[in-house]
């Protein structure tokens, strides 16, 4: 649990370690997750190498970073979830299918950001 009385560098160094965390927790938890940042990598330097300006290769590497933040989103909604009872609710279905549209439509986005600038 986060120290509610760390100020200052120690409050930023403490959220550093609990970022760490989440990413950790993600990557090992989530192979979808594994999967987003596996087509970040390769396709960063495509992005680098196709994006004639810089406006076009930040548009074309944000979109898939655009996809990993919802994905992250999602990951914390389904785990808080989980976490509440694993036995069926309206709610709880209701919550995990909106955090996945929500990750079906950052795809689509990233998906048309690519199709535009490289066509």
């Amino acid at each position: 649990m986060a120290n509610q009385n760390a100020k200052g560098l120690k409050r930023l160094v403490n959220a550093c370690f609990f970022s760490a965390a989440g990413f950790k927790a993600t990557w090992q938890h989530e192979e979808a997750f594994r999967q987003e940042v596996i087509l970040f990598v390769v396709s960063t330097p495509v992005a680098i190498w196709l994006g004639e300006t810089v406006i076009e290769k930040l548009l074309l590497i944000g979109s898939m970073v655009l996809v990993m933040l919802v994905e992250l989103l999602n990951t914390a909604v389904e785990s808080v979830v989980d976490r509440v009872g694993f036995e069926h609710h309206e709610l709880s279905g209701r919550a995990k299918d909106i955090g996945s549209a929500a990750v079906m439509m950052s795809l689509a986005w990233a998906a048309v950001t690519w199709a535009l600038i490289l066509l």
